[in-house]
């Protein structure tokens, strides 16, 4: 007589995938010769804490979501899950639902749901579980651009009903907490780029004086700005050149883009100026709709600023 044996499947099924959920990592290196970004978590650090939080190596692939999060339940085994940035979400067991913390794991059962109601305040947050999702990489990273549709899941985000498999559960659940508040910044720290003298000194002023509000049409390849025009005195247009993420682009109309995570490896717009790396994660966070101001530093200043970034962010995973 034969026995046929069934494996128990660890994996979440996505009752609502959200706005925008998608895997990310820490992104691509050294492929922009062949068109490719770097991609990766949006916010550097929150994607880090939420690794180690749930004890994982701190590049293994993770759950980014925007706005709205999803709704996800659990089917298998007990698992850790943890979500950083600014979010409210809920936890539904049987008969008890928890209003959720961020930094702080939860043991997630059979038939447990985690729901990601919005981010707070914010655009981005991170869901890490305590073991590894089952995906493919491409290129050495899992990382998802739906532009141009690379990287796990088909290159694509995630979509109600699916089901995510889940390739392995760390078999420590201990549970962590870390008391860690996502401040803001006052004003974004920008170095001149290497057509800052195409603008107008008027230009120029408006740049760094007067407010900028955040537009609607901001997404992971770029932030587009509303507000005062940087007029260009020069040319609107340069030959095509390599870009960066943080790069700052003033096109013809005069309203600036600021080039994320996600941007085209060349460009045509000058660039007036470049964020510095110590301000990407807060800048990333700040909503449609909200105000920022910048103010200009020179290089030496932005290379201290990311060493001290650097240092902070190494000393609160040290806390973990």
């Amino acid at each position: 007589m034969n026995i046929k044996i069934t494996m128990n499947k660890d994996y979440f099924e996505i009752i609502r995938a959200g706005i925008n959920t998608t895997f990310q990592d820490l992104g691509r290196k050294n492929l922009y010769h062949i068109g490719i970004p770097f991609s990766g978590a949006m916010d550097n650090r929150n994607f880090l804490l939420a690794n180690k939080l749930v004890g994982n190596k701190l590049d293994l692939p993770v759950m980014e979501f925007a706005y709205q999060g999803p709704l996800l339940k659990f089917n298998g085994n007990k698992i850790n899950i943890v979500i950083t940035g600014d979010v409210i979400f809920k936890i539904r067991k049987k008969n008890n639902e928890i209003e959720g913390n961020c930094y702080e794991t939860y043991e997630l059962e059979q038939g447990d749901e985690i729901d990601i109601l919005s981010t707070n305040k914010s655009v981005y947050g991170y869901l890490a579980i305590s073991g590894e999702f089952d995906l493919k990489f491409q290129w050495g990273s899992c990382s998802v651009n739906i532009k141009a549709n690379i990287g796990s899941n088909e290159g694509k985000k995630l979509n109600n009903g699916q089901k995510i498999d889940i390739s392995k559960i760390n078999p420590n659940l201990e549970k962590k907490k870390l008391n860690y508040f996502n401040s803001k910044i006052e004003n974004i720290r920008v170095i001149k780029g290497t057509n800052f003298d195409y603008f107008s000194e008027e230009g120029k002023n408006n740049f760094f004086e007067k407010e900028f509000i955040v537009s609607k049409l901001s997404d992971r390849m770029g932030m587009r700005l509303e507000g005062p025009k940087i007029e260009n005195i020069v040319n609107t247009n340069i030959k095509s050149e390599g870009l960066l993420k943080g790069v700052i682009q003033v096109p013809g109309d005069g309203n600036p883009i600021i080039m994320m995570s996600d941007h085209g490896t060349i460009g045509g717009y000058p660039k007036f100026g470049v964020v510095v790396s110590a301000d990407y994660d807060r800048l990333v966070q700040i909503s449609p709709g909200s105000k920022l101001k910048f103010k200009e530093i020179d290089l030496s200043d932005a290379e201290t600023l990311f060493k001290l970034y650097e240092m902070e962010t190494q000393n609160l995973i040290s806390q973990i």
